[in-house]
Order: structure tokens, then sequence, then C-alpha cells
């Protein structure tokens, strides 16, 4: 009877639900096409766990500013966004707001270039 005891917590230990909760999946983007544009230009990121149940919002940032990206499209794989108007020229990283109860920013190891609209 003594093992029985023992074995009938044991069992509800390892049947009941319990433990930390399940991580929350990062946004990871892995290229962008093409890799620099105009104010206007559309460009798509590929990755992985970039859509909006992950991605709440989609930045361009320099390390000083931050300038919020309207995307056009969102899948899981793929954001296609147009570079907003106000864009500086220069090589900008890519930043998402993640969508979890604690929401981070989180520059992407990918970036872009913002070319001048006058040619020279």
């Amino acid at each position: 009877m003594g093992v029985f005891a023992l074995s009938i917590p044991l069992f509800l230990a390892f049947a009941l639900p319990g433990g930390p909760p399940p991580q929350a999946v990062m946004p990871v983007m892995s290229s962008i096409e093409p890799a620099s544009g105009r104010v206007g230009d559309t460009l798509v990121i590929h990755g992985e766990h970039l859509g909006r149940e992950n991605v709440a919002a989609l930045y361009l940032t320099d390390g000083k500013v931050d300038l919020k990206v309207p995307e056009i499209e969102q899948t899981p794989t793929t954001i296609r966004f147009k570079i907003p108007s106000g864009t500086k020229p220069g090589r900008l990283a890519l930043m998402v707001l993640t969508k979890e109860a604690d929401p981070k920013l989180i520059e992407q190891p990918v970036k872009i270039t913002v070319e001048s609209d006058t040619t020279n």
C-alpha cells in the first residue's frame, strides 16, 4: 500500500499541466529585397515569426531616431513595406516591436540603405 500511496501524487504531478509558461517566439529577419531603395520604394523582408501575432510594429532606426513604418502586407515569413516619406538617406537597421504581454523593441541584423532622391 505504501508504493500505491506514493504513485498517485507522482502520477498527478506528471499528468496535470504546470511548469513555466511556453516561451514567446521571437521574430527573426534573415534578408531583405532589395537591399536599398528610395522613399516610396517597396521592400520585402524575409524571416521567421513575422506575422501579426508576433510583430506589432516595424521601425527603421539609425540608433538615435526610430521611424515607424506602415506595413503593406504581413505574413508569418514576410513583411512588405514602403520606405516612408521623411526618411533620411543612409544606412538604417530594421527593428520590430514584439506583440506579447511585455512588448520589446528588437533591432534586427538586417539593414537597408536609403538612397538620396537626387542623382548627381
